[in-house]
């Protein structure tokens, strides 16, 4: 008998006498929603260090001009709701100071963007490249937590999920941002 036969009788035999029954698993959790789950949301990314602004439509334009400040080369993908001056896509992101997108849906409890690449948002490559990612949600596209953010989203599309700007603590314990991403996120949510 190998090693590894031993091994597995061992185990057979261990679990013979064992109650094969699975302790049953909460699921509470799946109908908890917050009191406010857009204010929650705002305050999760704000934690995360990323800038916020709420806007109306109207306001929309206006509002990602401040976003971008200073950025010249911006990246707008196809799709995108409304009219800005932009680029769609480019071979060399790193010509790019920012990239304005959509999202598909915000996760209160996490402060969390979710992009599935669909209109508006382009190849993930677009919102890992620039210094500056402008994203901006609607606010009936906002989720209390992350269930409701899987049972709304289609597991065969690529997602890219994002919690505040790009950052790491590898080195000593400090904080460096735009190592692996954007070193700046604006939110902006979008009130109708």
């Amino acid at each position: 008998m190998t090693a590894r036969e031993e091994i597995l009788a061992a185990v057979r035999g261990a679990l013979q006498n064992t109650d094969r029954t699975e302790a049953p698993v909460p699921r509470g959790y799946r109908t908890v929603t917050p009191p406010d789950t857009v204010d929650l949301f705002a305050e999760r990314v704000v934690d995360y260090r990323a800038a916020l602004t709420r806007c109306t439509t109207a306001e929309l334009p206006e509002a990602i001009r401040t976003a971008l400040g200073d950025a010249r080369k911006v990246l707008v993908p196809k799709g995108f709701p409304i009219t800005l001056n932009g680029t769609p896509d480019a071979p060399d992101l790193t010509t790019f100071d920012a990239v304005v997108t959509t999202a598909t849906l915000g996760i209160a409890t996490t402060g969390s963007l979710v992009l599935d690449h669909g209109p508006g948002q382009g190849r993930r490559a677009l919102t890992l490249v620039p210094d500056i990612h402008v994203c901006v949600l609607r606010e009936r596209d906002i989720v209390p937590g992350v269930p409701q953010a899987v049972a709304a989203l289609d597991p065969t599309s690529p997602q890219t999920w994002i919690s505040g700007p790009s950052a790491t603590s590898d080195i000593e314990l400090t904080r460096v941002e735009g190592v692996h991403g954007p070193r700046t996120l604006h939110v902006i949510i979008v009130t109708e």
